[in-house]
């Protein structure tokens, strides 16, 4: 969000109060006194505080001012986490095998702090056994308790069986603590 400031000339203000571009205090002057002190430094008059009174002026480089909140701003955007809702699909009839390895994928999104939406998807016949499906999803919530907390409770769609599944507040804090990490080493 980049914040449009008055500069030099677009500034209303009749008396302003100057800091210079090292944040020492100048002064109350009149508007005119203050663009000529900024231009005899070869810099510009920026309005940072136009409700103020008088209004607060400051010598600074513009560009340089605009680049530097720019990257501020996209340092911050990229620091930002989205949480995605992934789905991961399972059959009632699944293998061992084939079962712990969609777990495994399961705990790495989330690792990642992703909501994991588990579903047993039935198919033809299947759909007269759904205790296979409440077994599958009861067995899944056990082995992830550690990492998950149960958003939403197994229940129906129709030819679906679904568990919505969240970061655990120990995970997330887990992630919060290693993001800061990040942070401090760049």
């Amino acid at each position: 969000m980049v914040k449009y400031l008055r500069v030099n000339e677009r500034i209303r203000a009749s008396e302003v109060r100057l800091v210079g571009n090292k944040g020492e205090q100048l002064g109350v002057m009149p508007l005119a006194q203050a663009l000529e002190t900024a231009r005899k430094h070869d810099l510009d008059l920026v309005e940072v505080a136009a409700t103020a009174v008088p209004a607060v002026c400051r010598i600074l480089n513009y560009g340089k001012y605009k680049y530097e909140q720019a990257k501020k701003e996209r340092e911050l955007r990229k620091r930002q986490k989205v949480s995605l809702l992934r789905e991961v699909r399972l059959r009632p009839k699944i293998d061992n095998h084939d079962f712990e390895a969609k777990i495994r994928k399961v705990k790495k999104l989330l690792d990642g702090g992703d909501k994991v939406k588990v579903t047993v998807m039935f198919r033809g016949r299947e759909i007269t056994h759904l205790e296979f499906g409440w077994k599958l999803l009861q067995r899944s919530t056990e082995l992830l308790k550690e990492v998950a907390s149960v958003e939403r409770q197994p229940m129906m769609e129709g030819r679906r069986m679904n568990v919505l599944l969240a970061p655990s507040s120990a995970q997330k804090a887990k992630m919060k603590e290693e993001r800061e990490e990040g942070v401090k080493e760049a």
